[in-house]
């Protein structure tokens, strides 16, 4: 299945949604284009058996994002700007599936940010990851939020305010990539994730991400009761939990219903 959007190509095909910035050169995000994909990803709501999102760039481009455009953070449109963006991320919290970010070239300011929400990142060699808002005068939002607790406090810290880039293999080393490839490996690498992701239980795969998010900024026994709640009153009230005890038990692969 495919739609038909302007700045972006989105198709959902063998579980596995995708969406591609297809903006060049840079693929800037506008306040359209923003609104596009959380369109498109709100429209996994109905779609339970998909059991990842793929973030990637059309080859073309040679860029992952440049970011949001800089012309949107005027005081006239920068409240659109953030709605637009953070938009995204809310639609994505929602539908929770696993978050999957192709990188080949620059990931910056709110391409980075995307890349600091992913659950599993690739990225080429030629990478590069950078959180500039401090050089135009402001700053990022998501990342201040979320990137502290991917790449810890320190480096988050001088990430966001001194504004320079941090290549493929810092950013592995940092744990804002989960790998590193040949250029020319990405789409191999990639294919191989998602084979895993395709072997698993979809509502499985959202209720254990949700149950990640779910505790952030919380104290221990109030995160581990949030967990509990999640694993009894959400999980266990799924067919496919079930399934998969019973098929471990009589020695046979899980049949999922992905309910």
């Amino acid at each position: 299945m495919a739609t038909k959007y302007r700045d972006i190509q989105f198709e959902v095909s063998d579980r596995v949604a995708r969406v591609t910035f297809a903006r060049p050169p840079l693929n800037i995000f506008t306040i359209s284009m923003m609104k596009e994909i959380t369109d498109a990803i709100n429209s996994l709501l109905t779609m339970a058996d998909v059991c990842a999102v793929v973030f990637a760039a059309q080859p073309s481009t040679h860029t992952f994002s440049a970011g949001v455009s800089v012309e949107e953070h005027r005081v006239e449109t920068v409240y659109q700007m953030l709605e637009g963006f953070h938009g995204i991320f809310r639609a994505l919290n929602i539908v929770s599936k696993p978050v999957v970010a192709l990188v080949a070239g620059a990931a910056l300011g709110g391409g980075c940010e995307l890349v600091a929400f992913a659950d599993i990142v690739i990225a080429t060699r030629s990478a590069r990851f950078g959180q500039p808002e401090i050089k135009l005068g402001v700053f990022p939002p998501v990342s201040a939020v979320i990137l502290p607790r991917v790449i810890g406090e320190k480096k988050a810290r001088e990430m966001i305010l001194t504004g320079e880039l941090m290549t493929a293999e810092a950013a592995l080393a940092a744990g804002l990539v989960n790998h590193v490839v040949e250029d020319n490996e990405l789409e191999k690498k990639a294919e191989e994730v998602l084979r895993q992701l395709r072997q698993m239980s979809a509502p499985t795969l959202e209720v254990s991400r949700r149950a990640i998010t779910q505790t952030w900024g919380l104290g221990f026994d109030e995160a581990l009761k949030r967990t509990e709640d999640t694993y009894l009153n959400k999980l266990m009230t799924l067919k496919d939990p079930q399934e998969g005890v019973e098929a471990f038990i009589a020695k046979r692969l899980p049949k999922w219903k992905h309910k």
